[in-house]
């Protein structure tokens, strides 16, 4: 099957859908092309920072937003040996939503889907990049009809760390060290347990708990590779380090009954060179992978995807597609707050990580202490990571 549009876009996540679901709305023909048949996935980025909640208001969406099943996250705590700190604080913010919404993604994408003038395709794995005298001119998908091969002047890449698009235009990208990998499992959550995003810090430990309702996600940070290791030692092992670092769910630890029930999100920091060719832009993880840490991944590429609307849609308004000068445009933009917020990244792992993950002793570092000591001051890392370096508005 042969299907032509003016933008195809590869990755129905944030960064796919409310790129489609803008240009629909300026006029321009998307195809989004999603790998899997749903949204639904176990331990995706589930955080809505404030400046994606001020633009789903922006867009008219906000109110359905607020009624979809949520939880609210207002500070962030930290408990260590000496006692529970709370270095960030949303509330604090000047801002519509001075909070951060815990939603699952599956139900915001589903949201966006619904509103959006676009085609959509799921189960749709793409597989190659199509060229013409150099100039991208579209992609083929594998889906379980036969291959779908797209037409467009223009292609997207909105697939993730692994973008299928960036390795086959074979970009190159600026690696940055990262000390940590993250076991993600879940457990029961009971009336009494803390509330919001809790983290524990424990000589060799560094667990985090975001609080799902009726479950927490759970996430075990270990040093660089470590996944292994932990393994090796075997689940009642692993279930006795829950309990010893996190008392409360000291009784709950029995539920973990298998391996399989324990993913590991191998973590990675780069940032593409370039993200554009001529005819195809990268853009969200595709072009800059970002550290589980603040969990701002998904709030940039939501940025960046309001960025690159504006360019390709003003093009398209012209009545022809974008050029690569314009294309550029985009990461001319974009750059400075990806890099920015990689260097905030990279200083928390260095001062906050790096020495639980070493079994050195877990004293609270100075800035924890600091921002929990005087609380005006906890609005700063707030505003970095709630609503970014360089927001942007429709």
């Amino acid at each position: 099957m042969i299907v032509k549009a003016d933008v195809c876009i590869v990755g129905g996540g944030p960064a796919g859908l409310v790129l489609a679901l803008l240009l629909g709305r300026r006029g321009v023909d998307a195809v989004v092309l999603e790998k899997h048949e749903t949204f639904l996935r176990d331990f995706r980025g589930d955080t809505v920072h404030p400046s994606t909640l001020q633009l789903m208001d922006e867009l008219g969406l906000g109110e359905e937003l607020e009624r979809l099943p949520h939880r609210i996250l207002r500070q962030i705590q930290v408990t260590y040996d000496g006692g529970t700190f709370r270095p960030v604080d949303f509330a604090r913010l000047r801002a519509p939503h001075p909070y951060v919404m815990m939603l699952p993604q599956s139900d915001f994408l589903e949201l966006l889907a619904e509103h959006g003038n676009f085609a959509l395709y799921r189960g749709a794995d793409v597989v190659e990049v199509r060229r013409r005298d150099r100039r991208v001119v579209g992609v083929t998908a594998r889906t379980e009809q036969g291959p779908v091969k797209v037409d467009a002047p223009l292609t997207v890449a909105c697939d993730g760390r692994n973008s299928t698009v960036r390795r086959e235009l074979g970009l190159k990208s600026k690696v940055y060290g990262t000390p940590m990998d993250v076991l993600w499992f879940r457990l029961p959550r009971e009336p009494g347990d803390p509330e919001g995003l809790a983290g524990r810090v424990d000589e060799g430990r560094l667990f985090i708990g975001i609080d799902r309702g009726d479950y927490w996600q759970m996430g075990f940070v270990v040093p660089k590779g470590g996944d292994e290791q932990v393994r090796a030692a075997g689940l009642p092992a692993f279930r006795a380090a829950i309990a010893d670092s996190v008392p409360y769910l000291a009784g709950r630890v029995a539920d973990i009954q298998d391996w399989d029930e324990v993913r590991t999100l191998t973590v990675r920091m780069d940032r593409l060179f370039r993200w554009h060719v001529p005819g195809a832009l990268l853009i969200g993880d595709a072009a800059h992978a970002m550290s589980p840490v603040g969990g701002v991944g998904i709030n940039l590429a939501i940025q960046d995807a309001v960025a690159a609307a504006r360019v390709i849609g003003a093009a398209f308004e012209r009545g022809r597609p974008p050029t690569e000068r314009e294309l550029a445009t985009v990461q001319r933009r974009r750059s400075l707050p990806t890099a920015g917020t990689q260097l905030v990244q990279r200083a928390l792992q260095r001062a906050m990580l790096s020495q639980a993950l070493t079994g050195r002793p877990t004293t609270p570092p100075l800035p924890v202490r600091l921002l929990d000591r005087y609380p005006t001051l906890g609005a700063i890392p707030a505003r970095v990571i709630g609503v970014g370096l360089r927001p942007e508005h429709v």
